[in-house]
């Protein structure tokens, strides 16, 4: 695909550190739930600084939508991205992306390795087939969750969140273990959807192989 020119429309922080992005969508730009691009700024100095993101708007909304998380101190992309104005330009690369919806199952994410699921997640909802699809949301702090409400709203009690950090009634509290994930990883369990850092990945994949392994099929994606 050709490099793609893109205005900003809108863009706002909607958690300390993660930003709403949404740009104009070029013309016959597909791209499928769960799908993410390379993108630079079309600035002076940083139209070479590729960075992957994830689209998490609907592939047929007349805009596209990112959502991402921001490291201001490693000064890099995400840090300058946090200087954009409406109006600036950022620059599409390729469309790319291993995970997209193989049927009803759990999604598993640590912190902005949701970013895929949102699209997911909210194609169901359009297509009004949310079914018993559970997100398992593991992040630091109760600040550090991205969109609680709209998954509160999508799934009820199936957005079950854990914090490493924070103890909160009624989250649960510390990392991702194999007695946490029994209660949802269940025989019906034919699917398992899984984002976030490598070591995460790491972990939790290997708890998942001595839980029906046999019967799962593991749909993922490092970010």
């Amino acid at each position: 695909m050709r490099k793609q020119v893109v205005s900003i429309k809108s863009i706002e922080l909607i958690t300390h550190d993660v930003l709403k992005i949404i740009t104009e969508k070029p013309d016959h730009f597909n791209f499928s739930p769960g799908q993410a691009t390379e993108i630079s700024i079309n600035k002076t100095g940083w139209k070479a600084e590729k960075r992957p993101f994830t689209f998490t708007s609907l592939p047929e909304n007349d805009f596209l939508e990112f959502t991402i998380k921001t490291y201001p101190s490693h000064k890099g992309v995400t840090n300058k991205l946090l200087e954009l104005k409406v109006d600036d330009e950022l620059i599409l690369h390729e469309v790319f992306g291993e995970i997209s919806y193989n049927g009803e199952g759990v999604f598993i994410a640590g912190g902005a390795g949701v970013t895929p699921f949102i699209c997911i997640l909210r194609d169901l909802k359009a297509k009004n087939e949310v079914g018993n699809n559970k997100l398992i949301f593991a992040n630091n702090t109760k600040e550090d969750i991205i969109l609680s409400r709209e998954f509160q709203d999508l799934l009820g009690d199936n957005f079950i969140n854990i914090l490493a950090h924070d103890i909160v009634d009624g989250y649960a509290h510390g990392f991702i273990t194999n007695r946490f994930l029994e209660p949802h990883i269940t025989e019906i369990v034919r699917n398992v959807y899984l984002c976030g850092p490598p070591p995460m990945m790491d972990t939790v994949e290997k708890l998942l192989e001595k839980m029906h392994s046999d019967k799962l099929m593991i749909i993922k994606e490092a970010f």
